[in-house]
């Protein structure tokens, strides 16, 4: 009988190989520019922790835990393990990722310059240009990702950049713009007779 002590000794069945292919590392990803940035992000997330470790121990754990969100997504997308999640959509978490790190280096940054600790200022050089890296990968995932496309073939020949909405025609037109439209339900009356 086969229990789990031999069954470690025995090479593994073709089946078993073939489960572990979706960690397999896609070298063209890494290559690529979108692998490119998460490894910049990664790396300069890493040096921020040390300079906080070396200075401020305080701010390190906004470092510490954005490097360990880069690192899941660059597994994620390196290994196309994000693929077997098809419910999440992928390109909003990682516009969210790139937002929130904009906004927690930038405050964290502008925090520790003013202890004035050398460490604490490369911290800060390195934070304002891990920023604009997070910038740069948050522009990159709207411009191709987030904003909707035009079909083939609709404005595209014309050489608009801008593509008019169709009017729709299940709405009458309001004489008045839609924004100041606040009230949904039954009019309001005054309880005066008459008006």
């Amino acid at each position: 009988m086969f229990n789990a002590w031999s069954r470690r000794d025995r090479p593994p069945e073709a089946g078993t190989a073939a489960g572990l292919e979706g960690f397999a590392v896609d070298k063209t990803f890494l290559s690529s520019l979108k692998g490119i940035l998460l490894e910049t992000e990664l790396a300069l997330t890493f040096i921020i922790f040390i300079c906080f470790t070396a200075s401020i121990s305080a701010y390190m754990a906004a470092a510490l835990l954005e490097f360990f969100i880069t690192l899941a997504f660059l597994f994620l997308y390196a290994t196309q393990y994000y693929q077997r999640f098809d419910r999440l959509n992928w390109p909003c978490l990682d516009f969210l990722r790139c937002v929130s790190a904009i906004i927690i280096f930038l405050v964290v940054s502008f925090a520790a310059v003013t202890s004035r600790d050398g460490a604490a200022i490369a911290a800060f050089v390195f934070g304002i240009i891990l920023v604009s890296v997070f910038a740069y990968d948050a522009f990159k995932i709207y411009r191709t990702e987030l904003v909707p496309r035009a079909a083939q073939g609709e404005c595209l020949s014309s050489g608009e950049r801008r593509c008019p909405l169709p009017p729709n025609p299940a709405t009458p037109p309001m004489p008045y713009p839609t924004w100041l439209h606040l009230h949904r339900g039954p009019a309001v009356t005054l309880g005066i007779p008459g008006f």
